[in-house]
């Protein structure tokens, strides 16, 4: 019998992890004829963005739960979604933890806000919170807006606000958000994509 070194290593390999199996008490029958239920067969699937940097890889995000009114489903399981052109399915180590980011107890599921010289954060609503940003927004356009510059020429610049837009938008949400800060006169304005 002509035993090549590359067959000599199969038969051990073999013959080691039959024997490991046996001597440990395995009972090799039993688990081939075991059958597992697929974790993701009653599951929905929801596609979104990955949030963290400006690549914007596709998510399929799977959860749990009856879809009832007021029943929450809570996401078990986040892979990369295989029709998207940007990741076609793959995510870096950030995006596959994902699930861990969503069920951290430090996630912030809601606006604060901390008073001038305050040490604590105080909960608000959403609609206060957008309140707040508008105000700030207005009262600062009005007292810095510039509609003329030293030459007499209309120029309609408001030099002290920026705006970063996400990247994860779409091309018309991209637009939309383009025509609304350069027509309030933002000249400061850049996409995360970038950064």
């Amino acid at each position: 019998m002509n035993v090549t070194r590359r067959r000599f290593l199969k038969i051990c390999a073999t013959g080691l992890g039959s024997s490991s199996v046996v001597a440990l008490g395995f009972p090799v029958t039993k688990a081939q004829a075991e059958v597992r239920a697929f974790k993701l067969a009653r599951s929905s699937e929801t596609r979104n963005t990955c949030p963290y940097c400006s690549v914007s890889c596709g998510l399929i995000m799977h959860s749990l739960g009856d879809r009832a009114k007021n029943a929450e489903s809570s996401i078990f399981h986040i892979e990369g979604d295989p029709d998207h052109p940007v990741n076609r399915g793959t995510l870096c180590p950030k995006g596959a933890g994902l699930v861990d980011f969503i069920h951290s107890p430090n996630r912030l599921k809601y606006p604060e806000y901390r008073a001038a010289g305050s040490d604590r954060w105080q909960r608000i609503s959403w609609d206060e919170a957008f309140a707040r940003v508008a105000r700030w927004m207005k009262d600062d356009r009005d007292r810095n807006f510039l509609a003329k510059n030293a030459a007499g020429a209309t120029v309609n610049r408001w030099l002290t606000t920026g705006f970063l837009a996400a990247s994860a938008s779409s091309n018309e949400a991209g637009y939309l958000t383009h025509k609304v800060i350069r027509n309030l006169g933002v000249l400061a304005f850049d996409n995360q994509a970038r950064v």
